[in-house]
């Protein structure tokens, strides 16, 4: 997309959004609701594009993708009006005869850019938070993701205006031009180093940021585990979408004495999610390109293999992996893997375990897996993540209910439900000082008597 036709539509969003024609709340409801009608209607469309680009089956794309769109809209839909009122708050009585009040004000025109691991599902709840929140918006979609990039173009268009909701497709010259505009907010979802030039760009102009990252989220199977249970959540929330998932488990960290039986259990439970061949099982996808299928052969490559390792490169497929033993220094240790092999690394003492996870970038997400409550404490009060499970895995971002964001590293702000609502508005504080009545004590000339008054009014 040439960068004329760009700055004509993000100009058309600005006088939009200056006419005033989201402010109402009636108007977004409308906009979210022509949303889901679109939305029913092109989902096999969407179901298609992403089978087409990730390999994914109907059944896991409307669990990870369509399905968490509907649940933020519904969410969204019964709780708008709620979360656009204005809210009264105390008046000290220094502001005697007062009303004061927080109002909850669209931040503008605002630049959304999603990655391609879930492209549906990460393009469209920020959107849906945008417009809850009175937002004109231009979606920027992955172009690792051409299926489900043409099926949202398609889905955008018919369901809003240009100037309300746009997409613009294309590589990074799109990208950069993007980012130099002047938007009056930025949310992207993304890599780190990706993160940083955005953030560095958003400084420039003094943009407001949502960084929504990544990083190595650790797991830790401590000795109280149900191993059996760790096995089956560990290796859904894992091998989901191949392990290109923002969230998945990055590597694990068990206590020894359960190392090798909690190996057995993740074998057990890779054959039985996925079959003796996952190379073969439709409903497992695929790596998105030729460029990360090389990275993750690179880093197999130079692992200890102790469970699974075959590939397919015409197919971009490599099965579940384990990997061990595996060492803090190895190579598979020192980046997001962001693919189907996991590092199994046991240890003595969990003490220094959380030592070395947090002398590291703070991650995304952490999950434990114990049953002791002392140990659940310690570990949840005393390492830095964006959020996490006890006894589970990645399941904390399916809810409309909590923020969903990261820490450091990992990334900026939150959204998901209210969260989302909040991240796109700018919330007014307001005094609303009544007439009838004007104390003196704090104009000029100041006298004793007045700054008695003062004193006694700000104590």
């Amino acid at each position: 997309m040439k960068s004329e036709e760009i700055k004509k539509r993000i100009a058309a969003q600005k006088a939009y959004f200056a006419a005033g024609k989201t402010i109402p709340v009636e108007c977004r409801i409308q906009s979210l609701k022509r949303l889901e009608r679109v939305l029913r209607l092109h989902e096999e469309d969407l179901f298609q594009a992403l089978q087409q680009d990730l390999g994914k089956s109907t059944a896991e794309s409307y669990m990870c993708e369509i399905g968490l769109v509907y649940s933020e809209l519904h969410f969204m839909l019964r709780h708008i009006k709620k979360f656009s009122r204005e809210k009264r708050v105390a008046t000290p009585i220094s502001q005697a005869v007062s009303r004061s009040y927080t109002k909850p004000s669209p931040r503008g025109t605002v630049l959304i850019m999603s990655p391609w691991n879930y492209p549906v599902m990460l393009t469209l709840d920020p959107l849906i938070d945008a417009l809850a929140a009175g937002n004109t918006a231009v979606l920027k979609p992955s172009a690792y993701a051409p299926a489900c990039t043409r099926a949202l173009e398609a889905i955008i268009k018919e369901a809003f205006p240009p100037e309300l909701v746009c997409v613009v497709t294309g590589g990074r010259e799109e990208n950069q031009f993007l980012l130099d505009a002047d938007f009056d907010y930025i949310f992207f979802t993304g890599s780190q180093a990706v993160g940083k030039e955005v953030l560095r760009h958003a400084a420039e102009h003094l943009i407001p940021v949502t960084l929504e990252l990544g990083g190595k989220s650790p797991c830790i199977v401590e000795r109280t585990a149900d191993i059996e249970l760790a096995a089956r959540r560990i290796v859904f929330g894992k091998f989901l979408n191949c392990g290109q998932t923002c969230v998945a488990p990055d590597y694990i960290c068990c206590d020894a004495a359960i190392a090798e039986p909690l190996k057995k259990a993740l074998q057990h439970e890779i054959v039985r999610q996925y079959g003796s061949d996952p190379l073969k099982n439709k409903t497992y996808g695929h790596i998105i390109s030729k460029k990360h299928f090389d990275r993750l052969s690179a880093l197999l490559k130079e692992s200890h293999i102790g469970y699974g390792g075959k590939f397919d490169d015409t197919a971009l497929k490599i099965e579940p992996t384990l990997i061990t033993p595996c060492s803090w220094d190895s190579a598979v240790m020192q980046e997001e893997i962001f693919g189907p092999l996991l590092p199994i690394l046991p240890y003595h003492s969990l003490e220094d375990t959380l030592r070395r996870i947090n002398a590291r970038e703070h991650p995304l997400a952490f999950y434990l897996f114990s049953k002791d409550r002392a140990v659940i404490r310690s570990v949840t009060e005393r390492c830095p993540f964006g959020g996490g499970c006890i006894n589970d895995t990645i399941i904390h971002l399916a809810t409309p209910h909590m923020g969903f964001g990261g820490v450091g590293a990992s990334g900026i702000g939150a959204y998901h439900g209210k969260a989302g609502f909040d991240s796109f508005s700018h919330t007014k504080s307001i005094v609303d000082k009544k007439t009838w009545l004007d104390l003196p004590m704090r104009y000029q000339p100041y006298t004793p008597l007045s700054e008695k008054l003062v004193r006694m009014f700000l104590r």
